[in-house]
């Protein structure tokens, strides 16, 4: 017995396409939402755990050891260095997309102070250095972002800042490596661990909303 198949859906069939090779930037630009998604944010949902821990200690809720105010510490350090080695991953990779090779030595140096400046972190003690260190990383990231050849499609996202993947993760960014540098001073002083603490619901706040708008863009490379 045939079947016969309506012609409207013979036309949609026949307009399905096979799916595409990835090319190897299409492979150089997923590596930043697998390093988001593998690392950064499931020890962002350690650290919380722990920073939960750090305060149930701190107010004699749980007598919890000492060693969990260090790992919350140390957690949240490995949560910044992903962040903006992932950011900095990212960048790379719509510079190779945009194919504007020609651009990527005047660009060594903002990546290198970025992930230079974001490494000191782990090592620097003076306060003044931390807050020189962070304020290197970040400013890096925000001039790399500002450069036409790292955009995503080759697009300004000043153009649409609202909901803008690349100005978000700037955003980002920066509260963690403030998170990373205060951290003596957030151990210590009560109106830090405040200001902290409202840091803290907007590095949540941005991502979840960096995971929207990650998805979202993705879907539009193809």
């Amino acid at each position: 017995m045939t079947v016969a198949i309506p012609e409207a859906l013979l036309s949609t069939l026949s307009g399905v396409h096979q799916p595409a090779v990835l090319s190897a930037a299409d492979w150089l630009l997923l590596l930043h939402p697998v390093l988001m998604i593998l690392f950064v944010y499931p020890v962002v949902g350690a650290t919380i755990r722990l920073g939960i821990l750090v305060r149930e200690r701190r107010l004699e809720i749980n007598p919890i050891a000492a060693t969990v105010v260090v790992e919350h510490v140390d957690h949240g350090r490995w949560v910044t260095t992903g962040t903006v080695v992932a950011v900095v991953l990212a960048l790379i990779a719509n510079l190779v997309r945009n194919g504007i090779a020609a651009a990527t030595a005047p660009l060594l140096l903002p990546v290198a102070m970025a992930l230079g400046g974001c490494l000191a972190l782990w090592w620097v003690r003076r306060p003044i250095a931390r807050a020189a260190a962070a304020l290197l990383s970040w400013g890096a990231l925000a001039l790399l972002v500002a450069q036409p050849p790292l955009w995503f499609r080759g697009t300004s996202p000043w153009e649409k800042v609202w909901g803008n993947h690349a100005i978000s993760g700037v955003l980002l960014s920066g509260l963690l490596l403030f998170a990373m540098a205060a951290a003596p001073e957030i151990r210590s002083r009560p109106a830090w661990r405040r200001l902290h603490t409202v840091a803290a619901f907007l590095i949540a706040l941005l991502l979840a909303v960096q995971a929207i708008s990650g998805s979202r863009d993705l879907l539009t490379l193809r």
